[in-house]
């Protein structure tokens, strides 16, 4: 991790219509309020914004954002507590997000699990611009939905024999913390964000992943 270097925002994006931005799960269930609200997730809020804006200067037009959208009888909910459910503020994008004045022109595709590459309209969306060969994806968990995310993208361009290079900024990926004790309270599973966060990070760069400290 203490190694980790920049990437030139600059050099990424010299042809932006071959880079994409793919969110997943930056939204107000998970970054403001509700049972799975963490403030280490809400902390990667303004790094994206800001990578978003730098991006959108340089001419990059492609930026979906993947979001939870659960119906009330989700069976999600028999691992996690019940979030994000569809039209409540908790499955709404960040306020953040929505501010940009480019909002109008991003994509948001619903989702009702943490793989964002089970979503038809992403897997279409990926198949009709083949001329993106560079996706950063940013969000969260680090070891759950932006896993997820990462991996589909990264897979799924070897099992097509396609060149395509997925890249994470570890300022933009990020995953909540349950310590021992307090898991041992409410009957959950413990789960130490950063160790998580750094594990998820070193097996996706196992995958061919190219995980970065930041694009500046």
């Amino acid at each position: 991790m203490d190694n980790l270097s920049d990437l030139s925002a600059k050099e990424l994006l010299r042809y932006p219509e071959k880079c994409a931005i793919v969110s997943v799960d930056v939204i107000k269930g998970f970054c403001n309020k509700g049972a799975l609200y963490s403030p280490r997730v809400a902390s990667i809020v303004h790094p994206i914004v800001a990578l978003m804006k730098v991006a959108w200067q340089e001419g990059l037009r492609n930026i979906i954002l993947t979001q939870d959208s659960h119906p009330e009888d989700a069976c999600e909910f028999s691992s996690f507590p019940p979030h994000c459910i569809r039209g409540t503020e908790e499955s709404e994008t960040v306020d953040e997000i929505q501010q940009l004045p480019f909002f109008d022109r991003i994509l948001v595709l619903e989702k009702n699990s943490i793989d964002s590459g089970l979503s038809n309209e992403l897997q279409q969306w990926v198949i009709d611009h083949p001329q993106v060969k560079n996706y950063i994806v940013v969000g969260d968990c680090s070891d759950l939905c932006t896993y997820q995310l990462a991996m589909y993208l990264r897979l799924d361009a070897n099992e097509r024999q396609i060149t395509r290079t997925v890249i994470v900024p570890e300022n933009c990926v990020q995953t909540y913390d349950t310590s021992v004790e307090f898991a041992k309270q409410i009957g959950a599973f413990a789960h130490p964000g950063g160790f998580m966060h750094s594990l998820f990070l070193y097996h996706m760069a196992l995958n061919g992943i190219q995980v970065v400290k930041g694009i500046q």
